[in-house]
């Protein structure tokens, strides 16, 4: 089957927001559409547009006779990201409390315990790789196409964030939260989903504030 050009820039998009993500492209690297091309396997053309996506996400901005440089991490902007966040993610999860499909609901009841795992056990990059498939999972499940859209980059910044300051918290504790939400919605309680998604948000919060020293 003939792989199509939107499939490829996805195929971009999600590689080198992973690459940003996960600090391989630390903030402020500087690089050319070019080296990264080549870097990472993928044609130009699928790759300019991924990088108009991450850019549009505020995670790249092009500087001119430059390059490409992966953004910085602004602190007050953080914490403005954190606020907007938290208003998304209470609806997102109260209405895939409401919405999701049984397939949906299983699938969230299979992943927590992964999840909490992969906290427990200090695994970094599991715990990455499922906090990203239940935040998928949540957005699909709300059929909020809206709200998922102007999430997603948010949870991008802050799993970029964690990465560069985890150190000053607990991947435990934050998985327990996260656990929170997704069994309030495999249940269905919409009032609980929210409530659990507005404590995570307290703790991401609570957790911003001291690694940049600001209490």
């Amino acid at each position: 089957m003939t792989v199509q050009p939107e499939s490829l820039a996805e195929q971009a998009y999600e590689v080198v927001e992973r690459m940003i993500v996960t600090l391989e492209l630390p903030p402020g690297s500087l690089f050319s559409e070019g080296e990264l091309s080549e870097k990472v396997g993928i044609g130009r053309t699928p790759l300019r547009e991924a990088l108009q996506r991450l850019s549009g996400d505020r995670l790249v901005e092009a500087v001119p006779r430059r390059g490409i440089v992966v953004t910085d991490i602004n602190a007050s902007e953080y914490l403005s990201l954190l606020q907007t966040r938290g208003v998304l993610d209470r609806l997102i999860a109260e209405q895939a409390a409401r919405r999701a499909s049984p397939e949906e609901r299983n699938e969230l009841q299979r992943l927590a315990p992964l999840l909490l795992e992969s906290a427990r056990s200090k695994n970094s990059d599991g715990f990455m790789k499922y906090d990203k498939a239940v935040d998928r999972i949540l957005e699909n499940a709300s059929r909020n196409p809206y709200a998922n859209q102007a999430v997603s980059p948010l949870h991008a910044h802050s799993r970029r964030f964690w990465s560069v300051y985890q150190h000053h918290g607990s991947l435990t504790e934050s998985a327990t939260f996260h656990v929170e939400i997704m069994e309030a919605v495999a249940v269905g309680n919409s009032e609980a989903a929210g409530y659990a998604s507005d404590r995570l948000i307290d703790y991401l919060t609570s957790f911003t504030r001291k690694a940049l020293d600001l209490d």
